[in-house]
């Protein structure tokens, strides 16, 4: 690992606060009354009806949404036992995802504590804070005598995610590959390299699924788990044990149907493939390198579906699949344990979500990858927006009909509206963005490629495998802040430099321009001295003569003045008659997009029309499906101002153009945002639900709007994205961050992949002189 990439990792952990984690207030606490409720005399209350029936700490208290994360730090990713302290930020990267993925809120627990007893009495004492326990990276054999002890004395649910979680998604991979290549789980031969807590249970589930104990074999570092061994044994392993000579690997690896691998690089060497049967299904789940490479696996047989711990290989097996999921559910009805019913549940809803049609919104946040049921897709994508509302439902269901249920769903469609609305709040909105962008890097220029950010952006994009940047700037200065801020970027290899004056395009770009502007009042001299300064006009026709993929640019002066240049230069698209920008805030209640932000001061009903419909698009590329609302200071027809009358004409314009999307107003912003309060005033809108796209009714209206929920919302931004322009360019502003410019980069890449490949003129914006 790069010593960059350490210090920012150690930048990310130490600052603007040490840490992942804070606590955050659930009820107000603006005045003497919201005091007394808060905490005494109010607080009695809630204390003596818990008194009176325990089961109301659900409905009082944070219990039923609260889960412990517990280790002592004796098995913590690939770094071994390196204690509880040591821990603690793997444990804090757990609750974030918890709280990301499912709404889970969550407290890491690390305990200095080696003695089994002592742990398990621990754990136990927690039961009245949480509603469960996820055990994480605690070693074998002590991990599997921990969880079944608390198990045992507990009536939450415990659950070992490296065990289970691991688990259930090698059980959906095998339901699937299985049923790809037509083979039958009763008569399937599984070698496995893996004693530990992880290829243990997967085993286990597998049994559960209808492989035959017989026909697995157990290897591990020592070698064939059989019958009279002693040697690093343990009643987990004899469970495996085969009465056999067999000793090593390639002893048993003869017609083997699951390789399951679990273990460390380089096990499975390529010449024993050719021994295993028609077929086969290759789990090499070591990570960072796996037990056999997939190039190197698919070589040897080209028959086989394999699957990796990896994100850059297809089928990824990786534990966030479910288990955010699986603790969704199991909180959600109470329940007093996760069983094996569950844990089956939660394997055939995930295997099921692979099989299934994908839906509008999955594809738009995949484009061009293939989604379709296959020996490349036998495993939903981790982002995929569906599995909390598949696996959630699924494990919860199980739970009822198994009868450890406390509190069962009565209505199970509400309920998966419910789960719904955990994707609308989740800020990895960005995830599938990024990931489609890693498919195919495009080349992206910056025009204010000297600037720091501008730099250590193309250091991360680089490493990333986001983009190939080209940054415009002076080479003498660009080497020196590289040197400088310590990064490894080489010139010429990783980027590329473009100093304007010295580059051999030049006269032949500056007559591009003059040629364009010619009738504009641009003389050759003026074309030429505008080419030489305004780094933005040499990037736009690099993107327009097609040696650049995208621009990013607006690091340095005003969104106006790029924005001139862009619109001369690029120009709308195809159909298109108006441009614009939108923002996206991530906060803690969710993901809200904002519009029109920077271009048009007041546009008309038909041009708010239009920009709606190009947000709602947008917003699709992101994997959540808009909920549009145009906002006004009238409250459907409250008020007749011209502002008010434009926006509801453009509201019916807009649901012609999208009568499949949710979308409706004029209304206030607390009516778009609370549901409760435009039921009140229209039971029948269109729109259900919170909204998430904020259509404004002027620039200032937007642009106040936006840059106050940044701050009071303590939101992150990712925009100003450039809406209906013919290329894939983009205008940041000033302010924006590194990670802001990566957000924008990998935006302008899934453009550039999405781009019209015959390079037509475009069309010249409506009212540019």
């Amino acid at each position: 690992m790069s010593g960059d990439f350490e210090a920012m990792a150690l930048e990310y952990h130490r600052n603007p606060r040490p840490g992942k984690l804070a606590i955050v207030a659930t009820k107000p606490m603006a005045n003497q009354r919201d005091l007394a409720l808060a905490y005494s005399p109010g607080v009695a209350h809630a204390c003596t009806a818990i008194a009176e029936d325990q089961s109301k700490a659900a409905e009082l208290t944070s219990r039923a949404n609260l889960v412990a994360v517990v280790t002592n730090g004796t098995a913590v990713l690939g770094l071994g036992h390196i204690g509880p302290y040591a821990a603690k930020p793997v444990m804090e990267g757990k609750a974030v995802l918890f709280k990301k993925f499912a709404g889970i809120d969550c407290f890491d627990i690390e305990l200095n504590e080696l003695d089994v007893d002592a742990l398990v009495d621990t754990i136990v004492r927690l039961e009245p804070t949480f509603g469960a326990i996820n055990l994480e990276d605690i070693a074998a054999p002590a991990c599997f005598e921990i969880e079944r002890r608390c198990r045992e004395r507990m009536k939450i649910p415990v659950f070992h995610d490296d065990q289970h979680g691991t688990a259930i998604v090698v059980g959906a991979a095998v339901l699937n590959g299985l049923a790809l290549v037509g083979k039958d789980i009763s008569k399937v031969k599984v070698v496995s390299t893996g004693g530990g807590a992880a290829g243990i249970a997967c085993l286990d589930l597998m049994l559960s699924l209808g492989v035959k104990r017989e026909n697995v074999w157990l290897v591990d570092r020592i070698g064939v788990v059989h019958k009279g061994r002693n040697e690093e044994m343990n009643e987990y392993k004899e469970a495996y044990a085969q009465a056999t000579d067999a000793r090593v690997l390639a002893d048993v690896i003869d017609g083997a149907d699951i390789f399951l691998g679990l273990s460390g690089a380089k096990v499975l060497k390529p010449e024993l493939l050719s021994r295993m049967a028609d077929k086969p299904l290759i789990l090499a789940l070591a990570n960072p390198e796996p037990e056999i490479m997939p190039d190197l696996a698919r070589q040897a047989r080209p028959d086989a579906i394999i699957a990796t711990g990896r994100s850059d290989f297809p089928n990824q097996v990786n534990n966030v699949l479910c288990f955010p999921f699986i603790f969704r559910g199991a909180l959600d009805v109470g329940a007093t344990t996760v069983n094996e019913e569950m844990k089956i549940a939660a394997t055939h809803a995930m295997a099921n979500l692979a099989r299934a049609e994908p839906s509008d919104v999955v594809a738009a946040a995949y484009v061009g990858e293939t989604l379709r049921f296959g020996p490349d897709y036998i495993l939903p994508k981790p982002f995929d927006p569906r599995l909390i509302v598949e696996v959630s439902s699924a494990v919860a269901r199980a739970a009822m009909e198994s009868g450890v249920a406390t509190r069962p769903i009565p209505d199970f469609r509400a309920y998966r509206d419910q789960l719904n609305q955990y994707v609308i709040r989740s800020g990895l909105f960005m995830k599938p963005v990024i990931t489609k962008a890693k498919t195919a890097p495009k080349r992206v220029v910056y025009a204010e490629g000297e600037d720091p950010r501008v730099i250590r952006c193309a250091q991360v994009v680089v490493d990333d495998g986001i983009a190939q940047p080209v940054l415009i700037g002076r080479r003498e200065v660009i080497e020196r802040v590289i040197s400088e801020m310590g990064l490894r970027l080489k010139i010429g290899q990783d980027v590329e430099v473009i100093e304007i004056i010295r580059d051999p395009r030049y006269h032949n770009f500056t007559e591009h321009y003059r040629k364009l502007m010619g009738r504009r009042g641009v003389s050759p001299s003026h074309a030429a001295n505008v080419v030489r300064t305004q780094p933005t006009v040499f990037g736009a026709l690099m993107v327009r003569r097609g040696e650049a993929d995208a621009l990013v640019c607006g690091t340095t002066g005003r969104f106006n003045e790029h924005w001139a240049h862009i619109c001369g230069l690029i120009g709308l698209r195809d159909g298109v008659k108006v441009a614009a920008t939108m923002n996206a805030l991530i906060s803690q209640k969710g993901v809200h997009f904002i519009t029109d932000t920077y271009v048009n001061p007041d546009p008309t009903a038909e041009q708010v029309a239009e920009i709606a419909r190009l947000a709602a698009d947008e917003v699709k590329r992101f994997g959540i499906e808009p909920k549009v609302a145009l906002l006004s200071h009238s409250n459907f027809g409250s008020a007749d101002t011209p502002s008010a009358r434009k926006m509801r004409a453009a509201v019916e314009l807009a649901y012609e153009q999208m009568p499949d999307v949710e979308i409706d107003g004029e209304m206030h912003a607390d009516a778009a945002l609370a549901p409760a309060i435009r039921k009140e005033l229209l039971p029948d809108s269109r729109l259900k639900g919170e909204a998430n796209l904020l259509v404004m009714p002027t620039l200032d209206a937007a642009n106040i709007a936006f840059n106050m929920m940044k701050i009071l919302g303590e939101a992150q931004n990712v925009g100003p994205i450039l809406l209906g322009v013919q290329r894939p360019v983009h205008i940041v502003t000033p302010s924006v961050t590194t990670r802001g410019l990566v957000n924008m980069t990998a935006v302008a890449v899934v453009d550039a992949q999405l781009a019209d490949p015959v390079n037509a003129a475009p069309t010249p914006p409506v009212g540019v002189a």
